[in-house]
């Protein structure tokens, strides 16, 4: 390893060399979990024959645990320690996982939001923790980088993730498309709907016991403290006094659309790509797959992105160059509304390369010199996330439409919603360059 790297993972003439790989892990973790639940708002609605907003509700229950328990993460984390929040970050996202496995026993999708709500509940744990523990493995001057590194490995799930769901459920469900499903009788639906969730819950199930095993490494380790021990809480006082600063406090409105464009981009290039594709002349579940290849290389293109970002911080501030990204996010995005071809498609994907640097940009900066306070201005910015929860059913709803204006396509359209969230960041992002410059 170069002195380069040494000195991002070092503080004091330590090492964090095993912590910090055990802690990245846990970002590739809870990647995979980000990303083949997107492509199951599609599963759901067919197995269930429901509508697009109706899917959407997985986002509500998987982006709405991260809300729910971030900040009760933060006071456990404050009274207790970074790797105590990363274990019961773990035991929650198994424990959530592994109800997968009742949920299709009983065969209610409600069952199905209650699982993904306790999954992310630990996800909230493991962001709470996971994301400051990064920022603490080195000096403050490279903790921005340090984070944009460690988080270079959650796309990496993230491809995972999208490959399983892809080829181990999509690939496994049943072909019957949503209109032939609802021409089904109760019975019939009932034999092909317990045959697709039997598909949909195996690798659920697998991810589950992956994460007891990672739980049982983290729990042997020895993991370095960093301060990460307080006695008093003080939680609305420090509430207070890290709201009171203007660069956290927009970082928590940037971040909430920030993740909200995310999930939208990342959810609907399955029912955007598919439009397109049908209109050439697909079958419903060749453009579905072919919708969710292209998905992969939106990722790819995030991750070489994410690793070119890092480099480029060394001559460029953080901050100037979310900026940058953020307008590039923007053109590409009126040329995803715009075009109605494969140009659109491409565009989208495009998108995910801007994308790459916001998360832990918008995080590094909007946590920086918070010291021990950080660990409940963490918490602030996972809540945020709640982003993915609240805007994914807004744009549902738009495509549900079918059209607008006309004939134009609604799902085109509804990507008007991650073109204003671009330009938030990009405010952000100008905004925090030029105040650290005064």
């Amino acid at each position: 390893m170069s002195n380069n790297k040494q000195s991002l993972i070092s503080k004091d003439g330590v090492s964090y060399l095993i912590p910090f790989i055990l802690v990245t892990s846990c970002f590739a973790l809870w990647g995979f979990a980000n990303d083949i639940t997107n492509p199951m708002v599609k599963a759901f609605s067919k197995i269930f024959r429901m509508n697009v907003t109706e899917g959407a509700l997985v986002q509500v229950a998987f982006y709405g645990g991260y809300f729910a328990m971030a900040y009760p993460a933060a006071i456990f984390i404050r009274k207790y320690s970074y790797k105590a929040g990363v274990l019961m970050g773990l035991a929650l996202y198994a424990i959530g996982a592994l109800l997968f496995f009742p949920a299709k026993g009983i065969g209610v999708y409600g069952c199905f939001l209650v699982a993904y709500f306790i999954m992310t509940c630990g996800l909230s744990f493991l962001e709470t923790s996971c994301n400051p523990y990064i920022l603490t493995m080195g000096s403050e001057e490279t903790a921005t980088r340090r984070l944009n590194m460690a988080q270079c490995f959650n796309p990496c799930g993230s491809i995972i993730g999208m490959f399983v769901a892809m080829n181990f459920i999509q690939a496994k469900l049943n072909p019957m498309s949503s209109e032939e499903r609802l021409l089904l009788n109760d019975a019939e639906f009932e034999v092909l709907k317990n045959a697709d969730l039997s598909v949909l819950i195996a690798p659920y199930l697998l991810i589950g016991l992956v994460i007891a095993v990672m739980f049982c490494i983290i729990f042997f380790t020895k993991m370095p403290k960093n301060g990460d021990q307080s006695k008093e809480i003080n939680f609305l006082p420090t509430l207070k006094r890290i709201f009171s600063l203007k660069y956290y406090r927009e970082g928590v409105i940037a971040q909430f659309f920030y993740v909200g464009a995310q999930i939208m981009c990342w959810t609907f290039i399955i029912q955007y790509g598919t439009r397109v594709f049908m209109a050439e002349g697909m079958d419903e579940r060749s453009a579905e797959v072919l919708s969710q290849q292209y998905n992969i290389y939106a990722m790819l293109f995030f991750i070489c992105s994410r690793f070119l970002a890092t480099y480029l911080m060394k001559y460029l501030k953080p901050a100037k160059l979310l900026g940058i990204f953020a307008i590039l996010a923007m053109v590409f995005t009126v040329g995803v509304i715009i075009f109605q071809n494969r140009y659109g498609v491409y565009c989208l994907v495009a998108v995910s390369g801007c994308m790459s640097l916001m998360f832990p940009t918008i995080y590094g900066i909007a946590l920086d010199g918070l010291g021990d306070d950080a660990k409940f201005g963490a918490a602030g910015l996972i809540m945020a996330i709640l982003g993915g929860s609240v805007l994914p059913p807004l744009q549902a709803s738009i495509i549900d439409r079918g059209t607008v204006f006309g004939s134009f396509p609604a799902t085109n359209a509804s990507f008007i919603l991650p073109l204003i969230c671009f330009l938030v960041v990009c405010l952000y992002g100008f905004r925090m360059h030029k105040a650290k410059d005064a």
